[in-house]
């Protein structure tokens, strides 16, 4: 299984001080933390897409384009880019330019969002939510697959037989779909034949039948099924000792629910956080034997051969997001690894 981050870049105040980071304190430590991740041999960094002033992250193909410079292995991607929103070719052309920078290790992950303030900053409607994204999705792969396009847009634009430069080292440019909890987004992932990222935000067992969905309609529209990978990330945390990790992760995650969710909350209790990172709950907070014994649960349940850790959120210090990725490396990657009969990359 492969193992990585993603980062929101979240501004979160410290609930004590009410002090937060600067977005440039907050970029430059992503740049660190991706360093990190690199040099103990994790897969894969995303990089959110948010435009609020409590986000450091609006631009991410910027900052990967940044981090290829300070890296040689990590795969280099959104988690998500919002498609909706976003131009087709301008993200291809991006994307394609973050390929050559990075030697080949660009990756797209696009999604709906979950946030939506994209849409009236960037002149859209959220009457067209979904078709934007279909459509949006549709124009993305053809500009990938082809290097002249001819496109007769309804939402997008008309291209009529252009050049699509430059292209991408990797023949054709890893295209994911990011999902929460939609069927019709699971049928349509496996429709087109794309592999499936799935926000963990609760336990593994309620999306089950939904990757089952995912592969059927993948099936009956003609892909190996079995072939398709699956991902799977969420909000994460490990410290040597269970308590230890509970006590240090949650007023920094009651101050992420508190100011940085969709639709904060006014409070999140304590006993909520406990019970959600129990043995099937969807938050990896804890020992790498407890987070190790989570991650083979949701292999065994969702068939999954990647998993992101979503670090640092609320504030978190810099050292202890640190430590928690050299955990996540050292001891739950080859735990997890060994336990499946992978050997790690």
């Amino acid at each position: 299984m492969d193992f990585g981050i993603f980062t929101f870049g979240e501004l979160s105040r410290n609930i004590s001080t009410g002090a937060a980071l600067s977005p440039q304190q907050r970029l430059k430590e992503i740049i660190e933390l991706a360093k990190l991740a690199d040099q103990a041999g994790l897969s894969f960094l995303g990089l959110g897409e948010h435009h609020r002033r409590d986000f450091a992250l609006s631009a991410p193909e910027i900052v990967l384009a940044a981090i290829a410079r300070e890296t040689t292995n990590l795969r280099l991607g959104t988690a998500v880019t919002v498609l909706s929103t976003q131009d087709p070719v301008r993200l291809f052309e991006q994307f394609a330019t973050l390929d050559l920078i990075s030697d080949g290790r660009a990756e797209i992950i696009a999604g709906r969002g979950a946030f939506v303030e994209s849409y009236p900053l960037f002149g859209h409607g959220l009457d067209d939510y979904d078709a934007l994204f279909d459509e949006k999705l549709r124009l993305l792969l053809e500009l990938r697959d082809a290097a002249v396009v001819n496109w007769q847009g309804n939402l997008t634009q008309s291209i009529p037989g252009m050049d699509i430069a430059p292209r991408p080292v990797q023949d054709k440019l890893p295209v994911w779909v990011g999902v929460g909890g939609t069927p019709a987004s699971f049928a349509r992932a496996g429709r087109l034949g794309l592999p499936l990222f799935i926000a963990l935000l609760s336990g593994p067992a309620r999306f089950r039948r939904l990757v089952e969905l995912y592969r059927q309609s993948a099936a009956d529209a003609g892909h190996d099924s079995a072939a398709l990978p699956v991902g799977a990330g969420g909000h994460f945390y490990v410290a040597p000792i269970s308590q230890q990790a509970r006590d240090t992760f949650y007023p920094h995650y009651r101050a992420y629910f508190e100011q940085n969710m969709p639709r904060p909350v006014d409070h999140f209790p304590r006993s909520t956080f406990d019970d959600w990172t129990e043995p099937g709950g969807g938050l990896l907070v804890g020992s790498p034997q407890q987070i190790t014994e989570k991650l083979l649960d949701i292999h065994a349940t969702l068939g999954t051969s990647r998993y992101l850790a979503q670090i640092g959120l609320g504030g978190l210090p810099f050292a202890e997001t640190a430590r928690s990725i050299e955990l996540l490396a050292t001891e739950i990657m080859p735990a997890v690894n060994k336990e499946i009969g992978v050997t790690a990359r």
